[in-house]
C-alpha cells in the first residue's frame, strides 16, 4: 500500500481515562473485531492488567478504514498510564506520526497527561485533544475544554468529544485521525531501516520484534543486520499485528508497524531501539538517496532509561535461584525498563538487586514473576542509588547501604531529586502543602486550570515519595490528587548509615540508609520490630541501633529462666537453694565468655527488610 494512505498512531492519557476502552471502540467500528468477539480491554492481553484495569506494556494492532472511497491502514499502540510506564509510552511516541491526548470530561487534565503530553511534543507529534466519557452524568464538557485550550492553546473545534463505552463521536474521531495525523515519511527504494520498539520471547520461535520500518521494506527469509548488537539473521516470519494475533504477510512496507521473527535464542541479541538493516546493502553505494556514503546511518533509538528505585528480591527456597534468573532474563526482554544484578544477603541467600522506575513497576514485576513463573518471592525494603564522593577524588555509585564506604573515607554524599507536579482540586492544597513539607519538599509555585483546580510544583527527594507517599496523598486529598515526577539531578543529602547490633554484633541485613536528623526515630521501630520476633535465649540479647558507633536507640531482651527447680517434689529448702546457686554460676560463666550466639529466625529479616 502507498505510504500515503498509512497513519500511525498511540493513545495518550492519565491512567483509568479509558484509553483500552476506546481502542476497544476503534477496533470495533473499523470492523477488525467482530461484535461477536468483542471483550472489554482487548489489547490487554495480560491476565494482571485485566485484574487491575490498568495498561502494563504497550499493544500495537493494525485496522483498515475507508473514508471517501480511499482505504486507510490505521496502526494503533495503546499505551499505560501510570509514571511508572513512562519508558514504555516514550518508545511508543517514537514508532509514530500522531497522537490522541484523551481527557477524562469527569476528572480533566491530570499530572500524567500533563507528562505524557511534554513527551509527544518532544517528538513533533501531531496531537489530537479527546475528551472521553461524555455519557456519565458528571461530565463537565465546557471546563474540561476551557482546561485543554489553557494547556496546548488549541482552539475550541480542535477538541473532539467521544465516549468510549457507547461508541459517540469515534467516526469523527476515525476522520481526525486520517485528516490530521500526517503519513509516514521515509525512502522506499533506500536501503531497509527499522526501529524496534518492543521485544518479547517464544519458547518455540525465539525472540519475536515488534518493529516500524522507517526505509525501504523488510521481506520474509531476508538476511538482515542488527545494529547495535552487531548480529546477522535471517527473517523467518513477517508480518502485522492484529487483536486476533499475529498474520503474516510477505512484506512490511516502508511506514509500516509490523513483527519479525529472529529465531534467537539468546535474549540479549534483540535489543529494544536497535536499528535493523538489509544485511546484502550494509554498505551502501555512493550517491545513496539520503546522501550517505558507506555504512548506513543507526537511527537514534531510545534514551537509556536511569532507574529510579531498587529494591532485593529473593525465592523463599534458595533452589529456585536458577528459576528466578531464567525468570529475569525473560521479563528483561518485555520489559526494557528493568535493570538488575545478582546480590548475595546473609539473611535471604542469592537473589538479584533490581532497578526499576517505580513502587507500582515492583510491585507488577513480583506479581508477574509469582504468576508466570510459579515463584515464591521476598521483596526487601526499596531504597534510591546515591552517589559518592570519597576523599581521595574517586566517586561510587551506591546501590544498598553496605555499600557505603567508611564515613572517615567519605567527602560527601549526593542523593536523587525530582520534580513532582501534582493536581488536585484547590480546597486540598492546604494538606497537600504540609505533606510535601513534612517529606523535605522545596515549593517552587502553583499554577490553576480552572477555578477549582490547580497544579502545584514541588523539587523533592525521590527517596521521601518511593514507598508510600502516592497513599498518603490520595487519603489527604480524598483519592482527587494525581501525581507526575521525572528526575532532575542529585543535590548534597544528610544521610548516614545505620548499622544494627544484635547482642553486640553487627547484622549486615539490617543495615539502611536514614537521614541523620530522622535516625532515631529510624532505629527505635527497628530495635522494637526485634524485640518482639527474636526469641529469648538463656542470656539477656542487647539491641542496638548505631551510627558511627553511637548508639541511638537500644533495647533489652529479657533472659529466658529455666525453671531447675520443677524436679524437685519437696525435702529441705536447701536443695532448693542448692539448685539455683549452681544455675547462678552457669550464667555467671557464660557472661565471662561474653556475648552469647543468636540465631536470628527469618520472620524477624522479613519483618525489617519486608516493604511495610
Amino acid at each position: 500500500m502507498d505510504q500515503s494512505h498509512i497513519r500511525n498512531f498511540c493513545i495518550i492519557a492519565h491512567i483509568d481515562h479509558g484509553k483500552s476502552t476506546l481502542a476497544d471502540r476503534l477496533l470495533e467500528m473499523t470492523g477488525t473485531v467482530d461484535k461477536r468477539n468483542m471483550k472489554a480491554q482487548i489489547l490487554d492481553s495480560m491476565e494482571l492488567e485485566r485484574e487491575k484495569g490498568i495498561t502494563i506494556k504497550l499493544a500495537p494492532a493494525r485496522m483498515s478504514y475507508t473514508l471517501n472511497n480511499t482505504p486507510y491502514i490505521l496502526n494503533l499502540i495503546d499505551t499505560p498510564g501510570h509514571v511508572d510506564f513512562t519508558y514504555e509510552v516514550s518508545r511508543s511516541l517514537a514508532a509514530v506520526e500522531g497522537a490522541i491526548l484523551l481527557v477524562d470530561a469527569t476528572q480533566g487534565v491530570q499530572a500524567q497527561t500533563i507528562g505524557n503530553l511534554f513527551l509527544a511534543l518532544e517528538e513533533n507529534l501531531e496531537i489530537i485533544p479527546v475528551l472521553n466519557k461524555i455519557d456519565l452524568p458528571n461530565a463537565d464538557v465546557p471546563k474540561r475544554t476551557a482546561e485543554l485550550i489553557q494547556l496546548i492553546g488549541c482552539k475550541p473545534e480542535e477538541i473532539l468529544c467521544v465516549s468510549g463505552k457507547t461508541g459517540e463521536g469515534v467516526e469523527a474521531l476515525l476522520e481526525a485521525i486520517v485528516e490530521r495525523i500526517p503519513p509516514p515519511t521515509g525512502i522506499p527504494d533506500a536501503p531497509a531501516r527499522a526501529l524496534i520498539f518492543d521485544s518479547f520471547y517464544d519458547d518455540y520461535r525465539g525472540v519475536m520484534a515488534y518493529v516500524r520500518v522507517v526505509d525501504g521494506a523488510l521481506k520474509s527469509n531476508q538476511p538482515i543486520h542488527m545494529m547495535a548488537a552487531d548480529k546477522d539473521i535471517d527473517v523467518l516470519e513477517i508480518g502485522a499485528v492484529t487483536p486476533g494475533g499475529r498474520v503474516a504477510s510477505p512484506v512490511l512496507e516502508t511506514g509500516q508497524i509490523g513483527y519479525i521473527v529472529t529465531g534467537l535464542k539468546e535474549i540479549g541479541g534483540c535489543r529494544v531501539g536497535d536499528t535493523i538493516t538489509d544485511r546484502g546493502r550494509q554498505k551502501g553505494a555512493e550517491g545513496d538517496k539520503r546522501g550517505q556514503r558507506g555504512i548506513i546511518q543507526a537511527l537514534p533509538g531510545y534514551k537509556e532509561v536511569r532507574p529510579m528505585v531498587y529494591a532485593g528480591v529473593f525465592p523463599e527456597q534458595g533452589d529456585d535461584f536458577h528459576r528466578l534468573r531464567d525468570a529475569m532474563e525473560r521479563l528483561k526482554l518485555s520489559d526494557s525498563a528493568l535493570v538488575y544484578e545478582s546480590e548475595h544477603s546473609p539473611a535471604l541467600g542469592y537473589g538479584f538487586r533490581v532497578g526499576l522506575l517505580g513502587m507500582l513497576h515492583l510491585e507488577i514485576l513480583k506479581e508477574r514473576l509469582e504468576r508466570e513463573f510459579d515463584l515464591n518471592l521476598v521483596v526487601t525494603v526499596p531504597s534510591v542509588a546515591y552517589t559518592v564522593r570519597l576523599r581521595n577524588g574517586e566517586t561510587k555509585v551506591i546501590k544498598s547501604p553496605i555499600e557505603l564506604p567508611d564515613q572517615s573515607l567519605v567527602e560527601s554524599i549526593e542523593e536523587p531529586w525530582v520534580k513532582i507536579d501534582l493536581v488536585a482540586p484547590t480546597e486540598y492544597l492546604g494538606s497537600i502543602m504540609q505533606l510535601v513539607q513534612e517529606r523535605r519538599g522545596t515549593y517552587l509555585n502553583t499554577e490553576y486550570l480552572s477555578g477549582e483546580r490547580a497544579i502545584l510544583h514541588y523539587q523533592i527527594p525521590l527517596a521521601m515519595i518511593i514507598v508510600d507517599f502516592y497513599d498518603k496523598l490520595k487519603s489527604v486529598t480524598a483519592g482527587y490528587a494525581s501525581m507526575n515526577y521525572e528526575i532532575i539531578g542529585y543535590r548534597l543529602a544528610d544521610v548516614v548509615r545505620m548499622d544494627i547490633l544484635v547482642a553486640e554484633e553487627a547484622v549486615e541485613a539490617f543495615a539502611t540508609l536514614v537521614y541523620h536528623d530522622e535516625a532515631d526515630k529510624s532505629g527505635r521501630r527497628i530495635v522494637n520490630v526485634l524485640k518482639d520476633t527474636i526469641p529469648k535465649q538463656n542470656f539477656v540479647i542487647k539491641l542496638q541501633a548505631t551510627i558511627g558507633g553511637k548508639v541511638v536507640a537500644s533495647e533489652r531482651i529479657t533472659a529466658m529462666r529455666k525453671d531447675v527447680t520443677a524436679k524437685l517434689y519437696g525435702g529441705d529448702v536447701t536443695r532448693k537453694r542448692k539448685l539455683l546457686d549452681k544455675q547462678k554460676k552457669g550464667k555467671a560463666r557464660m557472661a565471662e565468655f561474653g556475648k552469647g550466639k543468636v540465631n536470628i529466625p527469618t520472620d524477624a529479616y522479613l519483618k525489617v527488610l519486608k516493604r511495610e
